[in-house]
């Protein structure tokens, strides 16, 4: 069906591991710039660090229209409900920060599992970058809604 929502496809094949590190791009309702000034941005900074008890937050970047987290599960954490949980308390800040009940995410997620192979600080280094590659800033100090363990 043209026009109909395909984010049920984005958890066909999801599978979750307690240990594993996974970048997880979510994204503003309509694309909207839900993020574009700084106290909104921060309701999302609170929601990252409001679900510590489920990932450990290895970095992220909070841009206007969606956000992009490196997280590592937890024992007994599950990706989806730790993304639901992280999204669950975003909005509720956003709200009160907006004084609106107006949706703040579109449904679902993206995610992937990085391998252990993979290069970790070079994959935050990539998701710190997205300001830049987007033309928010000339240099990620100018930019204030980001965050990396190593720094």
């Amino acid at each position: 069906m043209p026009g109909k929502a395909q984010s049920h496809r984005l958890r066909a094949g999801r599978h979750s591991e307690a240990g594993r590190i996974y970048h997880v791009s979510i994204t503003c309702h309509h694309r909207h710039a839900n993020f574009a000034q700084l106290g909104q941005g921060r309701c999302a900074v609170r929601a990252l660090r409001a679900v510590s008890d489920y990932a450990d937050t290895l970095c992220f970047v909070v841009m206007p229209d969606h956000l992009h987290w490196l997280l590592q599960l937890r024992r007994d954490a599950g990706l989806s409900g730790t993304v639901q949980k992280a999204k669950s308390v975003a909005t509720r800040y956003w709200r009160l920060e907006e004084g609106t009940k107006e949706p703040l995410w579109q449904r679902g997620f993206h995610d992937r599992a990085l391998r252990k192979d993979d290069d970790v600080v070079a994959a935050a280094r990539y998701i710190i970058a997205n300001p830049l590659r987007a033309g928010l800033v000339r240099s990620v100090r100018d930019y204030s809604l980001w965050d990396a363990v190593w720094i």
